[in-house]
């Protein structure tokens, strides 16, 4: 409504800028379009500041926003970037200041299109499509590669001349696709599946050499990225787009930063192969002569030994010891049989000169009753009674007088 105000009753600053607020409040919430020119994210704050530029009026607005609400485009939203933001207008009276609240943030252009792919991107990853332990690791040297490619084109020369050049057996399988356009997704994947099919297949090699964002869509197709993770034989990414990582990259076996660094990473260089062979057989005739050098010090200092080098004389000193040994165990033994052999002597002797045959060779006779009882008591026999008389030469009958 139009205010009643004149040179003599003029409204105060204030009450005007209380006024103006007042008419933006009752503004609804509008979406803007401008760059973002400054950005100011604070460690733990809760709020985002921006500064929105319009480059054909040269304006600039503030504009405001919970850091929820940013970090939603946070990966592909930064300082230069085109935006669309919904937001409702605010007025700040003490300062008379107009800003906005922003409560949605959206991308234009190809920041759109980033946005749209790193939503892909989280989704895939979430999946384990990217994951580490899946990729498979790419044979030393494969004897037939894959390669899908443009026709005709700069990346395929790579590939094919820089291969052959490090190794000039290797083989390939191409396979020309278009890369970019809406033919480019169907193709490729048909390819891929194609080779992967082939059992003399060892390795993929998807190649590209560059372009804008909008020609590397093709590379970040979900199609695709779901066909190359299905493949059983090893895929190499060679988009060569620095800047940008297609999709494909992340679910490949292998990245490769160009198409002649995917030939340099997959096929190996006869040269340097060469070299590596020619050091490990020194490396090898090394380790044969030393071992060879050390055993035969080794054999010579064991031969050096006066057991080895006068086998016999260890023999010598024994059998002199064996000698010495025998001729005292047997000059032992003699003694032993000689002293044993004179206490026999004399122990014969001994029983012989107390035998009874002895005392009857010094003239005593053994008297023994008819029952053949030695009479040795006068009591022990009676008169008239017969005994038999034994003497050294005999016997015979004797009879008892009284």
């Amino acid at each position: 409504m139009a205010l009643n105000t004149s040179a003599d009753a003029p409204l105060p600053v204030g009450e005007v800028s209380r006024l103006i607020g007042g008419w933006i409040d009752r503004l609804g919430a509008v979406w803007v379009e401008g760059q973002i020119t400054q950005l100011s994210r604070r460690p733990g704050a809760g709020v985002v500041f921006l500064t929105l530029r319009d480059p054909s009026y040269d304006i600039s607005v503030s504009v405001t926003c919970y850091r929820q609400v940013f970090d939603a485009v946070s990966d592909v939203v930064s300082e230069g970037a085109r935006v669309v933001v919904l937001a409702k207008p605010e007025w700040y009276a003490p300062r008379g200041q107009l800003s906005l609240r922003a409560t949605e943030i959206k991308p234009v252009g190809v920041g759109e299109l980033l946005a749209r792919l790193e939503q892909l991107k989280k989704s895939l990853a979430a999946e384990g499509l990217f994951a580490a332990e899946r990729k498979k690791a790419l044979p030393f040297l494969p004897q037939l590669i894959g390669l899908v490619c443009g026709r005709a084109s700069a990346a395929e020369r790579d590939v094919l001349e820089n291969a052959r050049h490090r190794w000039p057996a290797v083989r390939f399988e191409v396979r020309n696709v278009p890369v970019q356009g809406v033919h480019a997704v169907p193709q490729v994947v048909q390819a891929v599946k194609e080779l992967d099919a082939l059992d003399g297949v060892d390795v993929i090699v998807v190649a590209r050499g560059g372009g804008s964002v909008e020609d590397l869509l093709p590379f970040s197709d979900e199609q695709l990225v779901r066909a190359v993770a299905a493949c059983r034989t090893p895929v190499v990414s060679a988009i060569g787009h620095e800047p940008d990582t297609p999709l494909l990259d992340l679910v490949a076996d292998l990245r490769a930063s160009t198409p002649t660094d995917a030939a340099k990473k997959v096929v190996p260089d006869v040269g340097e192969e060469y070299e590596r062979v020619r050091l490990l057989r020194d490396r090898a005739r090394r380790s044969v002569r030393s071992f060879v050098e050390r055993e035969e010090r080794g054999l010579a200092h064991t031969l050096a030994r006066p057991s080895i080098e006068d086998p016999h004389r260890m023999v010598d000193q024994r059998a002199e010891q064996v000698t010495s040994l025998l001729d005292r165990g047997r000059r032992t033994l003699g003694h032993l049989l000689d002293r044993a052999d004179s206490e026999l002597a004399h122990t014969h002797a001994r029983v012989v000169a107390l035998s009874r045959a002895a005392s009857r060779r010094r003239g005593y006779a053994v008297l023994q009753q008819a029952d053949g009882q030695v009479v040795r008591d006068p009591d022990e026999v009676t008169a008239g009674g017969a005994l038999r008389a034994r003497v050294a030469e005999g016997e015979f009958s004797v009879r008892v007088d009284a």
